[in-house]
């Protein structure tokens, strides 16, 4: 088994009712798996192109075709493995997923004239095991299309369970063989109830009970983590955010003294944040931890420096050599602890490739040094980033660190354009504790998936009082997100904008003006940590 993909085998807890989802590129198939999750199944994502015998071995209950960007009218088109459909298992297709697996049986694909993008809606014009309990026959239901192509002939065996106004088979379906085809996408929220048809075909097709929870999981990984460490020495990481703290906490209640952290503190983040990530991490779970205060290093090295780029690979070099260097005074270690979690690992041997490695950027930032020769231990690989704070739950972590909104590892340096300086930073901490500070006052904290300030690289002639000031302005950004994948602005009642600039102005001397960005992020923009 290739070691860039998680080894259910070596997992009890992964390897009872498991989905595979093979993936063609589409940008929400992280979305499928989210939904399985969600309802207790276990599933795993893979390119299309994976080997027949890897999925024959795996011995998936089901399998899921993803959509993607291609055109079956294309001949360089990807393709399922053929073994997909001789396995004698249930099988989804989704948009693309759905036309290739007409194709490959004998249907027939072409290019549509009425090509349909969002919001769609479609006639049920036959009952259906994937809509039972959720859709009628004879009704109709909003669903969220995305495709230019379309299925001209069914295969053998199959027949139609629903139309479009651009598509004669917008969902089909041949029960003898368990073979099901959606044109449209029920993971997405665009899809109201289209969870419920993915849970039909898990519970309804596959028969599956949705019997994986994270307190199953958290007692199989701490065996496995002893199992994989043994008696050696284990390092870790520790920024503080949510992914390392997570796995730090697990890797020590498997291994005990065993784990020592390294927590480098280059003097970017937020207002008391170095404080709480000592005093929860030594005193509550009283784990070996080392505080290693590098600011000074750091904000040196960040003078002058206004590229983003190059603030961020300035921070990723740093972090590394000042790592290591710790990790040299502990006498070294066999494993080097991360966070990285499923969607890394999915990005890695996706259909298209990706940038990311194996290492998380916010954990160690720019990668592992060769030279270091340990090997890796990552407890969260097969998890989302949802159920990593479920996990952080189970284990006891404060909802301060498990609820905490992503924070990228470079810190406030991304937050403040241009010129980094120690005045520009210690306002802006300020100005970003007022805004957190007053959502959670006003209980919209866990309603927001991330909010922060930004230090505008202008300064704003103003009035206060008698006096004419010449000072700095920030931006204030907050958005929700039910995926990770796409955000929103929230929108906050003006009267709470009003209090919340009223405050930053009042408070924060060297600060004038107080805006909020109301931009909106599309599919495949956000980097959230």
């Amino acid at each position: 088994m290739p070691a860039d993909l998680p080894d259910p085998a070596s997992n009890p807890s992964l390897a009872a009712e498991r989905v595979v989802i093979l993936d063609f590129g589409s940008q929400v198939t992280q979305l499928i798996a989210r939904r399985l999750r969600e309802s207790g199944v276990y599933c795993e994502i893979w390119p299309f192109s994976v080997d027949a015998e890897r999925i024959h071995d795996w011995r998936p209950r089901g399998i899921i075709l993803s959509g993607g960007p291609a055109s079956l009218t294309e001949g360089a088109s990807p393709r399922a493995p053929q073994c997909v459909f001789e396995l004698g298992v249930p099988v989804l297709g989704i948009c693309y997923g759905m036309q290739t697996m007409c194709d490959q049986l004998g249907g027939e694909v072409q290019a549509s004239e009425h090509r349909e993008f969002g919001r769609a809606f479609v006639d049920l014009i036959d009952d259906c095991v994937l809509f039972q309990g959720v859709w009628q026959k004879g009704g109709r239901e909003q669903v969220w299309m995305s495709h230019g192509d379309r299925v001209t002939r069914l295969p053998p065996g199959f027949r139609s369970v629903a139309v479009s106004e651009g598509a004669p088979f917008a969902a089909i379906a041949d029960d003898a063989r368990r073979f099901y085809g959606l044109l449209f996408h029920p993971e997405v929220v665009h899809t109201p109830h289209g969870a419920a048809l993915l849970r039909n075909f898990t519970s309804g097709v596959l028969g599956l009970t949705g019997t994986w929870t994270m307190a199953g999981f958290r007692a199989t990984e701490i065996a496995r983590i002893r199992a994989q460490v043994g008696h050696g020495r284990v390092i870790c990481g520790l920024s503080g955010g949510v992914d390392s703290s997570v796995a730090a906490v697990l890797i020590h209640e498997a291994i005990g003294e065993q784990l020592t952290c390294i927590f480098v503190d280059h003097g970017l983040l937020r207002e008391g944040e170095a404080e709480e990530v000592v005093t929860t991490f030594r005193d509550r779970f009283n784990i070996r931890l080392v505080h290693c205060d590098a600011s000074e290093l750091f904000l040196g090295a960040l003078d002058s420096v206004t590229d983003p780029e190059q603030k961020r690979k300035t921070i990723g070099r740093l972090f590394i050599d000042v790592f290591e260097e710790e990790a040299g005074k502990l006498g070294g270690a066999d494993w080097l602890a991360q966070g990285t979690l499923y969607p890394d690992v999915i990005e890695s041997v996706s259909f298209a490739g990706g940038p990311s490695v194996t290492i998380k950027s916010h954990h160690n930032v720019g990668g592992l040094p060769e030279r270091m020769r340990m090997k890796l231990v990552e407890p969260l690989r097969e998890l989302f980033k949802d159920e990593v704070r479920a996990l952080g739950r189970e284990l006891g972590l404060p909802d301060s660190i498990v609820g905490r909104h992503p924070f990228p590892g470079p810190g406030l340096a991304i937050r403040v354009p241009g010129e980094i300086t120690r005045e520009k930073l210690a306002l802006l901490r300020k100005t970003d504790a007022i805004f957190l500070e007053e959502i959670r006052a006003a209980g919209l904290y866990d309603a927001i998936w991330q909010a922060f300030a930004v230090l505008l690289p202008v300064r704003t002639v103003g009035v206060m009082g008698d006096a004419r000031t010449y000072d700095h302005a920030c931006a204030l950004r907050a958005v929700t997100s039910t995926d990770g994948m796409t955000a929103d602005v929230y929108p906050f009642d003006p009267a709470f904008l009003i209090r919340v600039a009223g405050r930053i102005v009042n408070e924060v001397r060297g600060i004038n003006r107080v805006t909020y960005d109301i931009t909106s992020k599309p599919p495949g923009t956000i980097e959230w940590e």
